[in-house]
């Protein structure tokens, strides 16, 4: 009972994001770089994704996509995940978080490819998107969100927004390595 229930959520999955990247894969031109941020490809859904089930459906349909995969600190999503299903298909570009900004001034990004959304008023996936929204406002390149229906969070207003607060040894150790001094890594009073 279980397990066949859970196979009819996997299948329904696979069927929201498929629509989703094929109604998406009409936004994205031939030659377009997009820029994507954490993991929205099939290991955070199932089989086929949601911002990069877009992309995979725009090369599906002959589009040649180039995708900039933004490394998404702290813990790491856009390098360890999206990098890896990227270099499974063939895609191979990594980006720290910060280098946005200049690849946006350069032209390098045409689209902005999101797969989370607060509210209609404010798409959020924590502080962390809003540097790459206001870069991508400012160089008035579209901001796109992929996401089914079951993510949006009716919020009225973005101070309405519970933002995950993690523990701030996150950004100075990888792996029990210590990258930053013991004393900086507290969280600030505001912040």
């Amino acid at each position: 009972m279980a397990l066949r229930e859970a196979l009819e959520i996997a299948e329904e999955d696979i069927r929201i994001n498929k629509a989703i990247g094929k109604n998406g894969a009409r936004l994205l031109e031939d030659g377009d770089s997009v820029l994507t941020h954490c993991n929205a490809g099939r290991l955070a859904c199932v089989g086929w994704g949601t911002a990069l089930g877009v992309v995979r459906s725009a090369v599906a349909a002959g589009k040649r996509i180039h995708v900039y995969a933004s490394e998404t600190r702290p813990l790491h999503q856009g390098s360890r995940l999206t990098a890896w299903e990227l270099t499974q298909d063939e895609f191979r570009n990594l980006i720290c978080d910060s280098m946005s900004g200049s690849l946006m001034r350069k032209g390098k990004i045409d689209k902005l490819l999101w797969e989370q959304i607060a509210s209609p008023e404010t798409s959020s996936q924590q502080d962390r998107n809003y540097n790459h929204a206001v870069f991508g406002k400012y160089h008035k390149i579209p901001f796109y969100v992929a996401a089914p229906l079951s993510t949006f969070d009716r919020i009225n207003a973005e101070e309405d927004i519970i933002v995950e607060e993690r523990d701030p040894e996150e950004i100075c150790t990888l792996q029990g390595l210590r990258l930053a001094p013991s004393g900086h890594c507290r969280l600030q009073p505001g912040l």
